[in-house]
């Protein structure tokens, strides 16, 4: 089935579903063309620390594209944060049956021409439209780190316009975003796929107790020439995030290693998630940068035996 366009899209909203660590990230980048961007949680805390986010990197953010800080509005109310939306971008966890759940409210909430896109780093959007009447405006929009790593992968869910790849590859360049297309549907898209064999292979290599996350980051920063290695960026992105995301993974492939998740599972029990709780595979200042190394004695369990 054929769909409409958004029109008028500089006079319209973004809305981010989601106000954890990538749903403020997304809200920053849409906010730096000074328009309105819309942040919806059920969680007031999070809203607060995702609109102080925004305010206190819009400006440099907006610097880079040429644009003007826009504004970033809170809501418990997805019905509020999808009115006149252009574009409604999902960033919740990744649980399949709230996706599902979600894009069915989504997909009745919304105005006819808005874009309905899953930031879902591990779920194809073919796999949580089973409510949606219009499934020819969903799409994967999956984003990695920004305003740091601004590509982004696009994947269809099997019913997607075409009409909407094109316009957003012309429309996302715009706000400092790069995307790219998968040609088909595959799990963890484009470069996850690839970034899945590094993350889970430096895991288990602590995971046997062959090194510590600290030596695998500086190894990987003194080799490859980058800021951060992968043990700090999964700090980033939130250990409870990660081990999902591999669990999709090893549901879709029995014979994966158990060591990176076993090893994940510990730090997740022991409520070490990363920089969103001050600790992680480092510990973290209340600026979020790290100040050393985390609870060691996780890491090196397993190896003990």
């Amino acid at each position: 089935m054929a769909f409409t366009l958004p029109t008028a899209i500089e006079s319209r909203p973004v809305a981010v579903i989601g106000a954890g660590t990538l749903g403020r990230r997304i809200a920053l980048m849409f906010c730096d063309r000074g328009g309105e961007v819309r942040i919806c949680d059920p969680s007031k805390p999070a809203l607060e620390d995702a609109r102080a986010y925004v305010d206190a990197n819009i400006a440099k953010v907006a610097a880079k594209v040429g644009g003007t800080p826009g504004r970033v509005d809170i809501t418990d109310s997805q019905k509020d944060a999808v009115a006149d939306a252009w574009l409604v971008i999902e960033a919740v966890p990744e649980h399949l049956d709230l996706k599902r759940d979600i894009f069915g409210k989504l997909d009745a909430l919304a105005e006819p021409d808005a874009i309905l896109a899953s930031n879902s780093s591990s779920y194809a959007s073919s796999e949580f439209i089973d409510n949606v009447k219009h499934p020819e405006r969903v799409l994967n929009m999956h984003f990695y780190m920004p305003p740091l790593q601004n590509a982004l992968d696009m994947m269809s869910d099997g019913h997607t316009d075409p009409a909407i790849f094109t316009f957003l590859e012309k429309v996302l360049p715009q706000y400092g975003l790069h995307p790219f297309l998968a040609r088909k549907e595959s799990t963890g898209f484009i470069f996850n796929r690839i970034w899945a064999a590094i993350k889970r292979e430096a895991l288990e290599v602590v995971a046997e107790g062959v090194s510590t996350p600290q030596d695998v980051d500086a190894m990987w920063r003194i080799n490859m020439g980058t800021p951060a290695g992968p043990f700090l960026m999964m700090d980033h992105v939130g250990l409870d995030v990660v081990l999902d995301i591999e669990s999709h993974y090893a549901a879709e492939n029995p014979n994966l290693p158990k060591g990176p998740r076993e090893l994940l599972k510990k730090y997740v029990d022991a409520g070490h998630l990363g920089v969103k709780t001050g600790q992680g595979f480092y510990m973290y200042g209340k600026d979020g940068e790290p100040v050393g190394p985390g609870d060691t004695t996780v890491a090196l369990e397993k190896a003990e035996r």
